[in-house]
């Protein structure tokens, strides 16, 4: 007797009652509902994000059915929305509550998205092409958003993501950092000063140490300012590295217990690298 052959979607691994239409619009999936592998390594990124977030909007879908109010997640920096769909696919759309926004500064991308979600029928879905200056006073958005999501953020835009969860009173925070040049700019500028004055500029004398060491130091900076807020942080890989180099995946919990010590910590970094002044950049709302 022959044995049934697997499904597409089974071949896909794709989560139960998935749209496949969906992924054939994002274009994850081809017209004949085949993948590639760049395409399969994209969807595997997102999948084990979702397993990561799924459980934080069920505390914001708990919460918000005790308090009677509805809840709501941004992802900053959304592109193509892929995390955007998919979250509201495989979550949001099997239940009367939750909102998902989309915040992108690309108008052609906003406006794809905006048609994708009216063709599929998510109707608690919005898309705003907005920066994240405007998107903190918007009156499109609610004052409080419960989740906010960067997924490979370039450069400081990780950084604006942060403040808008901030200024947002976000009870969780995800960010997948990307690319973080700006730190590593800085230290090149101070380079041979640093290495009059200091060995450990040795970290960073060579090109390729400078760029590696910018990204470490970001991110690490960004946990501390992060604790310094109020926040629980984690920090762990998204998914095997021969899926992405930028890997690195921030979780954050607000619990209200401001670590003093942790904003404390983060200057002293900066001010042994030669770089006080960047702690007021891009943590401005350090005591």
């Amino acid at each position: 007797m022959a044995r049934p052959q697997p499904s597409n979607a089974d071949q896909l691994d794709l989560r139960a009652g998935q749209s496949v239409e969906l992924l054939k619009e994002l274009h994850i999936l081809t017209r004949d509902a085949r993948i590639n592998q760049d395409s399969r390594r994209k969807l595997k990124q997102v999948y084990h994000l979702f397993q990561f977030i799924e459980p934080l909007l069920q505390r914001l879908r708990v919460q918000a059915q005790e308090s009677g109010d509805d809840w709501c997640a941004a992802d900053h920096g959304a592109g193509k929305s892929y995390l955007g769909f998919i979250l509201y696919d495989l979550f949001v759309r099997h239940a009367a509550d939750g909102h998902i926004y989309g915040i992108e500064t690309r108008p052609e991308l906003v406006e794809r998205s905006r048609e994708l979600a009216q063709r599929f029928g998510f109707g608690r879905m919005g898309f705003l092409n907005l920066s994240v200056a405007q998107a903190t006073q918007d009156s499109a958005l609610p004052e409080r958003v419960g989740l906010v999501t960067a997924l490979h953020a370039c450069d400081t835009a990780t950084d604006d993501a942060i403040e808008f969860g901030l200024l947002k009173q976000a009870q969780f925070m995800v960010l997948v950092p990307c690319c973080q040049a700006e730190l590593a700019a800085a230290l090149r500028q101070n380079k041979a000063l640093m290495l009059a004055r200091s060995p450990l500029a040795e970290l960073w004398r060579r090109p390729l140490h400078t760029r590696e060491l910018g990204s470490q130091v970001t991110n690490v900076l960004r946990c501390l300012y992060l604790e310094a807020m109020g926040y629980q942080v984690t920090v762990t890989e998204l998914v095997g590295w021969e899926h992405s180099m930028k890997n690195e995946l921030i979780l954050a919990e607000y619990t209200g217990q401001k670590r003093h010590s942790a904003g404390q910590r983060l200057r002293q970094i900066l001010e042994e690298l030669g770089l006080p002044d960047h702690a007021t950049r891009r943590f401005p709302r350090l005591s």
